[in-house]
């Protein structure tokens, strides 16, 4: 990716999720209120993910999930039951998502890229695979299209934290490496449309 490409994935970046806080500030505010609701709890989650440099930085969702008390894995699977049934349709609608555009907007994220992770991942790639680090984090990319299913997948296996440690993370490392080598901005549109109309 050169320095012309990063300017121009920013330029749009920052107008297009700016147009969309705009946009879809009311459907934003009404999802807060009615996650308030249903989790007894405040409407936005936050939590730190690592970025562009495996930096740390916060990142927003409509709150989708209840806290459970003796479960604390990062990794969620399709039945979890920390997720509320609200939180089971705003997450199949992508709804939850929708607070990221701030992310976006203040280029902590962009529309596409590898998924912010949590510590223990991002961090730890080294060699050719730590280039991956150079990319700001995506709402959506070519590895989370790959796995679009991933909490269904995770739900079939025995143990799903050690699946995905040892088959899909690797697997999107690889993805997302195989994107930046063949970077193009319209691949990048195609990516988005692909992720709103399937």
């Amino acid at each position: 990716m050169t320095r012309f490409d990063k300017i121009i994935k920013r330029l749009f970046d920052f107008i297009v999720s700016l147009l969309g806080l705009v946009m879809l500030f009311w459907l934003i505010i009404l999802l807060v209120v009615l996650a308030t609701m249903d989790t007894k709890e405040w409407g936005i989650f936050s939590q730190w993910r690592l970025g562009e440099g495996a930096k740390p930085f916060k990142i927003y969702k409509i709150r989708s999930m209840r806290k459970i008390s003796g479960i604390s894995t990062t990794v969620t699977a399709a039945g979890d039951p920390r997720i509320s049934r609200f939180g089971a349709i705003i997450r199949r609608l992508k709804l939850d998502e929708l607070p990221q555009l701030w992310n976006v907007c203040i280029g902590k994220m962009s529309f596409v890229g590898p998924r912010p992770d949590v510590a223990g991942y991002l961090d730890r790639l080294t060699g050719e695979d730590s280039i991956v680090q150079s990319l700001k984090p995506g709402i959506t990319g070519p590895a989370s299209m790959h796995f679009r299913n991933e909490e269904e997948i995770l739900a079939k296996q025995k143990d799903p934290e050690k699946y995905n440690d040892e088959i899909i993370w690797p697997e999107k490392v690889r993805i997302n490496k195989q994107y930046i080598e063949k970077y193009s901005f319209w691949g990048d549109i195609r990516c988005i449309l692909k992720t709103i109309f399937g």
